[in-house]
């Protein structure tokens, strides 16, 4: 039976994406684990691979189309020996993935909920199952009727029957169907309005792509939705300043260089281990509180930005958090990193000051508990331990808390405990 291959979430908020290119042609044989396509999703270019084996007998959606929406029809997968006049039998399945796209955009969970139902499709007692998946059966005498199938529209793969116990795909629609409600469409006037304003005056109308799409959606939810509250710190950086500068004339044989920022990751997953209470994130109806520090880190790319993760970052040298965040930096701006490398984290950076911004606040972006905004580091006069005049360099930072998950008590320790690992940078790293 004809089986129509789905545009698939490459990651948990996506919705829809641009299918940049095929990798296969109609009339090419494909087997489980060969790519299909290459797929943007807002912020990332990915390889798609098949689930079942057969024939490309019609592809659906030509290169570089844009916005195809997650789960409808992207091409038409035959089996051997099948032609498209006999694909027919899969006809009544159109109207419903019709049926997805005209509904709201607010309504994906009650169009998904039918999906697990498919193999009683048709005259209500075929089984749909892939040649391969039936042959499996048959050798070890499963009966197919028992097995829930993992493939589109419920269709049992191979996967599914060597196991022989696929209960696992159940909560799929489930987790599709947050995924929507986490991208809130901001409100505001509607483009004819605004292009209305400004009727007589010359300008140029720049369309959206995913990534700004995904930019303005998270963030316009994320200040709609998360109580912010804001706390301000001046940090002295001259001891700071000095370790780093002998440090890296230590590391210079290594092609190890570092950078303030560098510190400023360290700093901030120590203070989360320090204060564990403020390692957490807020998950709808209950917090989950992390055990190691993951922090987040935006890096500003053509067009966007990035917040790629660095895992464990409490327990990993300062040499080696300088190496991961420039490959990760890298790779962002080449758009060549993968979901799991910039979701996720409990705690976020946002650093300004290279280019010569003295403060700012910055916005938490969900599900993370906080973020801080640092600013430049200036020539200031202060006043020392010894109650005179002096000359430091000293550096704003703004840290932007959810008081959903963190009290502004424990927001100021947290803070003090970053200050004072950049203010005493040995003791920290001891």
């Amino acid at each position: 039976m004809a089986t129509e291959i789905l545009m698939p979430a490459l990651s948990p908020t996506m919705e829809e994406g641009t299918l940049a290119k095929w990798l296969v042609k109609e009339g090419d044989e494909v087997s489980s684990g060969d790519l299909l396509a290459e797929i943007e999703t807002d912020k990332a270019t990915m390889e798609f691979e098949a689930v079942d084996e057969g024939v490309i007998g019609k592809i659906l959606v030509p290169d570089g189309s844009e916005g195809v929406k997650v789960n409808s029809p992207i091409a038409i997968l035959l089996e051997e020996g099948e032609s498209l006049d006999d694909a027919a039998a899969s006809a009544p399945a159109a109207p419903a993935a019709a049926a997805e796209e005209a509904v709201p955009a607010a309504a994906p969970a009650a169009a998904a909920a039918p999906a697990p139902a498919a193999p009683q499709a048709g005259d209500g007692t075929r089984i749909f199952a892939s040649p391969l998946a039936r042959r499996i059966a048959a050798d070890k005498g499963l009966d197919l009727s028992q097995i829930t199938g993992s493939g589109p529209k419920g269709r049992i793969v191979k996967a599914d029957v060597e196991g022989a116990t696929a209960t696992a795909p159940a909560p799929a629609p489930a987790a599709a169907a947050a995924a929507p409600a986490a991208a809130a469409a901001p409100t505001g006037p509607s483009a004819d309005v605004v292009a209305r304003m400004y009727e007589g005056r010359e300008f140029e109308e720049v369309s959206l792509d995913g990534m700004r799409k995904t930019i303005a959606a998270r963030l316009s939810e994320a200040k709609q939705t998360i109580p912010h509250f804001y706390l301000r710190r001046d940090i002295q950086l001259d001891a700071l300043l000095a370790f780093r500068s002998q440090l890296n004339k230590q590391l210079e044989g290594r092609g190890v260089k570092l950078s303030v920022n560098d510190f400023i990751i360290k700093a901030c997953a120590v203070a989360l281990q320090q204060y564990p209470e403020a390692n957490a994130v807020w998950a709808g109806d209950r917090v989950l509180q992390m055990k190691a520090s993951v922090v987040a880190v935006a890096v500003a790319i053509e067009g966007g930005l990035f917040t790629p993760v660095l895992q464990d970052a409490d327990m990993k040298s300062l040499s080696a958090l300088s190496a991961e965040m420039k490959d990760l930096a890298s790779r962002a701006r080449e758009r060549k990193l993968a979901p799991h490398e910039y979701q996720g984290g409990s705690f976020a950076i946002s650093n300004l000051g290279m280019f010569g911004i003295d403060n700012f606040d910055a916005i938490v972006n969900p599900p993370h508990s906080g973020i801080l905004a640092v600013g430049a580091g200036v020539k200031k006069p202060v006043v020392n331990a010894e109650g005179e005049l002096a000359v430091a360099t000293v550096m704003s930072v703004t840290m932007s808390v959810d008081h959903r998950v963190i009290d502004g008590a424990l927001g100021a320790d947290l803070l003090n405990a970053i200050k004072d690992n950049l203010e005493n940078p040995v003791a920290m790293l001891a």
